[in-house]
């Protein structure tokens, strides 16, 4: 018989565990403190290549993404959190399990910076990079990724610039194979933008709003899944066209094929968010704000996870949500879903870059790229301003074909730590046996 403390978050940690701990992660190989890896535009790197039976027990990135502007004058790219992709793939399946925007995965929606905690994901930035477009944060996951065979994590930079990022991937090794029910972790990111909303002009909760809904096809899908698993939760940011409360829609959630209604029905998209009367300015360990629509008008990022409730099914799981009651409303929505299920699952992808790029009301911090209106007369140009202006260009050429030169040293240097990531996990995994 056992006795004593056992199951939940606290009570493992007084309990041995057979497990060897290893992480990969982007430090200078050399000894020196060139810590982060350079992607540069098209390229994939793998930063942990692991090879099981093991699980993925945290990560921890940090990035940086700047355009030039002419010599010595660079600025933040606003969309690389969209245009940079996480790709997870466990025990050499053919498809990717995780596969989302690099900002999306960790609840960092519309690429906006926004402090929050939650207990699967944080995100850290400091204050005048806050709520800024590609401001930069510190991302962290704490979701247990188990693996088998193999688990292959990688960055895609699908980016016309060079992309900056450091990370950790923590992990354990274990002696012996994983319990045959055990699931793997995987994500998927959606966008509708805008929604198929049947009128733009509708407010929400008026009279004229309130039609029936009786089989939730309109609705905006959030996970479509097939094998045996459960769902844990999903973030879903909106950029609010209309300027009035965007929700009201109510959640339907179709366990293994079944016809409306479904065994889960909700009553309003702020409820399936666990708050009331609209979201609210907080970020609770299971649900809240990670971005508040109050301190950025037009923009909310809200996430519920089910981590004590998860929703489990055995055939098939499809996860939707009313986009306004009768799904009504045109917005954009975007949303990542979090669940475990069996190997192999039903294939997806993701949308083309051009389609992932959030919709930017204003600057917020970002250095226009041009005048937002043109000049109505041209100026005279005299010889003194041609010349200073060949000048201008002829120095802002010189310095991107040196920055060119930099950063591909550097990502030449980033090939090379890759490969001897893989080197030292093997020794890693040799230390296990």
């Amino acid at each position: 018989m056992t006795t004593g403390p056992f199951g939940g978050l606290l009570a493992n940690l007084t309990r041995y565990h057979d497990a060897r701990c290893g992480r990969a992660s982007s430090w200078d190989q050399t000894g020196r403190n060139r810590d982060a890896w350079i992607i540069v535009p098209g390229e994939t790197v793998t930063v942990a290549d692991l090879e099981g039976p093991g699980c993925i027990t945290h990560m921890w990135m940090t990035q940086f993404c700047r355009r030039i502007m002419g010599p010595n004058w660079e600025v933040t790219d606003p969309d690389y959190y969209r245009k940079v992709l996480l790709k997870i793939t466990w025990d050499d399946q053919e498809h990717p399990s995780v596969l989302v925007p690099l900002g999306d995965f960790f609840c960092l929606g519309h690429s906006i910076t926004s402090n929050f905690a939650s207990i699967p994901f944080t995100v850290s930035a400091r204050l005048e990079q806050n709520h800024r477009f590609g401001g930069s944060a510190a991302l962290n996951s704490y979701l247990q990724m188990p693996f088998n065979q193999r688990a292959l994590v990688q960055i895609e930079n699908q980016n016309d610039v060079p992309y900056g990022q450091y990370f950790y991937v923590d992990y354990e090794l274990y002696r012996e194979p994983l319990p045959e029910d055990t699931l793997y972790f995987h994500a998927q990111w959606w966008r509708e933008n805008p929604c198929d909303g049947w009128d733009t002009e509708i407010q929400v909760n008026c009279p004229e709003a309130d039609i029936a809904n009786l089989d939730g096809r309109g609705n905006y899908l959030i996970l479509e899944a097939e094998g045996r698993g459960h769902y844990i939760g999903c973030n879903i940011s909106v950029t609010n066209f209309q300027g009035t409360w965007w929700g009201e829609g109510d959640d339907m959630i179709f366990i293994d094929g079944e016809e409306w209604p479904p065994s889960l029905h909700g009553t309003g998209s702020e409820d399936y968010l666990n708050q009331a009367w609209g979201m609210q300015a907080n970020a609770y360990p299971m649900n809240g704000s990670a971005l508040y629509e109050g301190d950025l008008p037009g923009y909310q990022v809200s996430y519920r996870f089910h981590l004590v409730d998860p929703v489990r099914f055995s055939k098939s799981i499809r996860v939707t949500i009313e986009h306004g009651h009768g799904n009504h409303s045109v917005n954009d929505w975007a949303s990542t879903a979090y669940w475990y299920q069996t190997l192999p699952h039903k294939p997806f992808g993701i949308l083309p870059v051009e389609k992932r790029l959030p919709i930017r009301h204003g600057d917020l911090g970002v250095v226009p790229i041009a005048p937002t209106e043109p000049l109505r007369e041209a100026p005279e140009i005299n010889e003194e301003m041609e010349e200073k202006s060949a000048a201008w260009r002829q120095r802002g050429e010189e310095y991107r074909r040196e920055r060119e030169r930099f950063f591909e040293e550097w990502a030449a240097q980033t090939r090379e730590r890759e490969r001897g990531n893989v080197e030292h996990a093997r020794r890693i995994r040799a230390r296990s046996q």
